[in-house]
Parts: structure tokens; C-alpha cells; sequence
């Protein structure tokens, strides 16, 4: 395993990160998903990931309405992980009492609410990282950013970051912070993948700049860059939130999967191998989010560290993509 600094900080992470969301407790209603594993399911891969050196996973309150963060935490319990060595981290933004006025959002009141049932869930004392799902433009940058700052302070989070949302909020909301001497976001996890690369022309270079980490979420477009054009799997076959994200531009993603296809059975690996050494093959990416449903995933997301791709091959993968719709997903999606 390879081991690197989020950020500017000093904490090191693996550079792959096991995304949780794929653990919790199987469901179809309210966007929960129905191809989740549970514990004992997700025991072999949380084992597999462990024994490979990833140190770093990331989950979220929503994620199958808080029983990922159950899982994770009997998963960390089970195995007698050293609190001090991992790192653990978590989401707020989206409603976890439906139909409720304050069930959810970036509020003083949610974020106060929700860091403490987060812990409760996860049985820990403190999360390495507390991450902003989405931001929440119903609310004042100054409220969410000083709440944030207080979960530091009281030793509920270590550090702070934020997901998916525009280049100039994320700016907005790390120059209010700044402004009141307050606790600044050290990551960004951010939509971006080999069929979906918009994030280049804004927030990646706004975070190299500031020296804010980048952890994408889903490298590998939900399944998509992982097998052929067409493949029926056990997650596909019933899963309804992944068309919605990437199902609105499948004349420009055909060409790229196809050609990702092609140049990895060149190379002899699998496509979600070579789709994620294209990833880890920019040094800007600190490490990518990996969800999986099966311990030989977890296997082929870390031997992608060791595959090395020349300029050719970086510029082959990446010549069939076009400019894609901006993903105007910020108040919707999940991931």
C-alpha cells in the first residue's frame, strides 16, 4: 500500500480509500439501495481491504440511513482495529427525518445534531474527517462554517471537508472561514471519473492551488468503467440511482468505455484497473473513493497502484471524451 498526506495536513491515508456506501442494511425505499451488503456480507471485504493496508474509509450519515455507519463501526470493532492508525470519515447534509423541518441540511441545529448521532452509530468518540455532503445555500455560509468549526473545537472531528458542489462556493465558503479565523475544508470529494471529467476545468485547479486533497467519488462511474458496454450485473439489474446520474449522456460515454476496453485488455488488466491507474496517474488525486461488493475488487483497486501508464496511454484513454453537461446534481444525488 501507498501512503500519502491529505492535503496540507499531516494525516496519512492509503491511496485507496474504501467507500462504505455499499454497506448497510438492503433497502429499495427513500434511495436506499437495494444491492447493499450487510454485515456479515461486508465482513470478507472489509477484511480484504484491511490486510491490503488501506487505513482510510469513508461513509455518510444518509448512506442506508445511518446503518452503513453501523456497520463500519462493528467492522472496525470486529477486527480490533487501533483507532489512532485508521482514519474515519463522514458526511452531513441530507435529510434523515423525512418530512421533518429540521431533518436534515447544514443548519447550526442539524450539523450539532447530526455529528452526535454519526458517533453514536459509528461508536467512536471523534471522526478523523467531517465532510459537508452538498452545500446548502438555504442556510448562511457563515452558520455552517462556524458550527463546522465548533465540531473541530470540541474534539468531534479532527479536520473538515466538502463533496460536489460548485468551485466558486467551495471558495465562498473556505474565504468565510478564513475571514473568522475558523476551520477550513482540507478535502474536496468530487465528482470526477474517466467518462465525466468537467472537474478539470474548475475545481481541480482551484484545490491544487490551495492544497486541498481530492478524493473523488466513484472512479469508476458506479460499475460503469468496470466491464463491457451492456453487462447485466446483480447491481445493475436493480439498481435505479446510478442510471440517473450517468444514464443522461450515454452517446459521449460509449466511445470512452469502449476504448477503455480495448486499451486494457492491451495492457492485459482489468478495465477497472486501467481506469483507475488513468485516475491515479494525476498527482493531483490524493486518493479515490472505491465502492465494492466483493473482496476481488478490493484486490484489483490495489493493484492499480502498481500499474504505471506512459503519456501515450494517458492521452489514448483520454481522447475519445467531449464536454459534458455540467452534472447540476448538487441537491439530488447521494454518492
Amino acid at each position: 500500500m501507498q501512503y500519502v498526506k491529505l492535503g496540507k495536513t499531516g494525516l496519512d491515508v492509503s491511496r485507496i480509500c474504501l467507500g462504505m456506501m455499499s454497506f448497510g442494511k438492503p433497502g429499495s425505499e427513500n434511495g436506499q439501495f437495494p444491492w447493499a451488503r450487510d454485515f456479515e456480507d461486508a465482513k470478507p471485504i472489509f477484511k480484504k481491504a484491511v490486510e491490503l493496508g488501506i487505513n482510510y474509509f469513508d461513509t455518510a450519515n444518509v448512506y442506508q440511513y445511518g446503518t452503513s455507519e453501523e456497520i463500519t463501526g462493528r467492522l472496525i470493532r470486529e477486527f480490533g482495529l487501533n483507532r489512532d492508525e485508521i482514519v474515519v470519515a463522514t458526511k452531513v447534509r441530507f435529510d434523515m427525518r423525512l418530512g421533518s423541518p429540521n431533518g436534515g441540511g447544514l443548519s447550526r441545529k442539524n450539523i450539532m445534531a447530526e455529528i452526535d448521532h454519526s458517533l453514536k452509530r459509528l461508536g467512536l468518540d471523534y471522526v478523523d474527517l467531517y465532510q459537508i455532503h452538498r452545500p446548502d445555500l438555504a442556510v448562511p455560509f457563515e452558520e455552517t462554517m462556524e458550527a463546522l468549526h465548533d465540531v473541530v473545537k470540541s474534539g468531534k472531528a479532527r479536520y473538515i471537508g466538502a463533496s460536489t458542489m460548485y468551485a466558486w462556493q467551495f471558495m465562498k465558503l473556505q474565504h468565510v472561514a478564513e475571514l473568522h479565523g475558523w476551520t477550513k475544508f482540507v478535502s474536496m470529494q468530487n465528482h470526477y471519473n474517466l467518462i465525466y471529467r468537467e472537474e478539470e476545468r474548475e475545481m481541480i485547479p482551484c484545490c491544487r492551488d490551495q492544497g486541498v486533497a481530492l478524493v473523488p467519488w466513484s472512479p469508476l462511474a458506479g460499475g460503469r468503467l468496470t466491464h463491457p458496454w451492456g453487462t447485466k450485473t446483480a447491481r445493475n439489474s436493480v439498481d435505479e440511482i446510478s442510471p440517473a446520474v450517468w444514464g443522461r449522456n450515454e452517446n459521449l460515454d460509449l466511445p470512452i468505455i469502449e476504448n477503455l476496453q480495448k486499451l486494457a485488455a492491451q495492457r492485459g488488466v482489468s478495465m477497472a484497473q486501467e481506469a483507475l491507474a488513468w485516475m491515479l496517474s494525476k498527482p493531483w488525486i490524493t486518493a479515490p473513493i472505491v465502492g465494492t461488493t466483493d473482496p476481488k475488487h478490493v484486490e484489483e483497486a490495489v493493484a492499480a497502484l502498481d500499474i504505471k501508464l506512459d503519456e501515450e496511454e494517458i492521452r489514448a484513454l483520454e481522447a475519445p471524451y467531449l464536454p459534458h453537461p455540467v452534472a447540476d446534481d448538487h441537491g439530488f444525488l447521494v454518492f
